[in-house]
């Protein structure tokens, strides 16, 4: 989270009239009953002009998806956000052909093939499965829902759309596509690691530290009774999982908020009931043991993803604030590990797009993300993108950080 997202974020979201989505405050409406249209997709199929998106929210991640688009020779067909004004504003710094009134009118548009859902996690539910039965292809940010049942909900709607004529859907798992974490992937596939035993690491933030910090995820009822594991926690164990190939398995967590009470833009001082850290640790089905420390309040630590992997030949570590680098530590000696194309594994330097020397960064991912799912539209569905089943899986996790934090006692993770 950026400082710029919290300024965008503040408001609640204000739908048009017509478009019903629970939680959302809709103007002129009574009732909070979806009514998107359901109508089956066009029995000719898919449009096959390119990537076409719609993008649903005009905050921060909106701009980095309608970039990602953009970069890959796709077209930002058009905006929707809180209301036609916002989205007006928006649209020039999105590239977006054009701002309408609401999702209703995103959705029915014959010209949108992908929907990119980019709004506050409570809609992430209904405008994703609006956008399914509109025939869309979709991009849903995470968390893809705020609770088990919906994610269930959303990737069973997934399936069968993939089954009923390909449909792709997608949860932007970013980090998997930072070239070193893909080499870090293939050196633990290539047993180079030995036997993996331990696995821990942080995802360390400080936009939330002062009580004066304030933003829509602080609220239950916007983003979700788990905030800094739903929102990064989730992070952090999807790149545990992607990159060795285990599943945790058990857990025991505990959760602090270290500031109970936050005053609003409005100056009005407001109770927090989620969590601003969470520590946990874990087993996995392959047999290793790790521990993990989540915060939004570590002072200093602007967006700290740092995973270690210890196994009985080698260590890996990755850290995202300095990506271009893995580091290597081995009994008899250690090495740093340069993002060079011409020295990484072929899964890795599919990657890295620039030479050695020229950063790539948190933008790049995503734009590869985006140009993977494009693959996947097509028909070739790349290694490790991420899809609605890691969602529902991050919600699942997420599902169970809660319960140990209740009970106080280890919970097994169901599959």
């Amino acid at each position: 989270m950026r400082a710029d997202d919290v300024a965008q974020d503040l408001r609640t979201p204000v739908l048009e009239p017509g478009v019903r989505v629970p939680g959302a405050t809709t103007t002129g409406a009574t009732t909070a009953r979806t009514t998107f249209p359901a109508s089956a997709p066009d029995q000719g199929g898919l449009p096959a002009a390119g990537y076409r998106a719609g993008i649903l929210g005009a905050g921060f991640m909106g701009g980095v998806h309608a970039r990602a688009v953009r970069t890959g020779g796709g077209r930002v067909v058009s905006v929707a956000a809180a209301d036609l004004e916002i989205a007006r504003a928006a649209a020039p710094g999105l590239g977006a052909e054009r701002a309408v009134a609401s999702a209703e009118e995103l959705l029915a548009d014959p010209e949108v093939d992908v929907v990119h859902v980019c709004t506050p996690n409570h809609l992430h539910v209904p405008l994703a499965r609006a956008a399914l039965a509109a025939g869309k292809h979709v991009v849903c940010e995470k968390p893809l829902a705020t609770d088990v049942e919906g994610a269930v909900e959303l990737a069973r709607l997934a399936a069968e759309a993939r089954a009923a004529d390909g449909r792709v859907a997608v949860v932007p798992f970013t980090y998997r596509f930072h070239a070193m974490v893909r080499e870090a992937r293939e050196r633990v596939r290539r047993g180079e690691v030995g036997t993996v035993s331990l696995v821990h690491g942080s995802y360390l933030q400080d936009w939330l530290l002062r009580d004066s910090d304030d933003n829509w995820r602080v609220d239950p009822a916007l983003g979700g009774a788990s905030r800094a594991f739903g929102d990064i926690g989730s992070h952090f164990c999807d790149l545990l999982e992607f990159t060795t190939g285990h599943r945790i398995v058990r857990l025991v967590a505990q959760s602090a908020t270290v500031n109970p009470h936050r005053r609003g833009a409005d100056g009005v001082v407001h109770e927090v009931a989620t969590e601003d850290a969470v520590t946990l640790q874990y087993a996995t089905d392959g047999g290793a043991l790790g521990t993990a420390v989540i915060s939004q309040v570590s002072a200093g630590r602007k967006n700290r993803l740092y995973l270690e992997i210890s196994g009985t030949e080698s260590t890996l570590s990755f850290d995202q604030e300095q990506p271009e680098t893995l580091w290597e530590g081995r009994r008899d000696a250690s090495r740093l590990l340069v993002r060079d194309p011409e020295a990484l594994s072929a899964a890795a330097a599919r990657y890295s797009r620039l030479p050695a020397g020229h950063a790539q960064g948190y933008q790049d991912c995503f734009d590869a993300l985006v140009a993977d799912t494009a693959t996947a539209i097509r028909g070739s569905v790349p290694d490790g993108l991420p899809t609605f089943e890691d969602g529902l899986r991050a919600a699942r996790l997420a599902a169970a950080v809660g319960e140990s934090v209740r009970s106080g006692v280890w919970v097994e993770v169901t599959a």
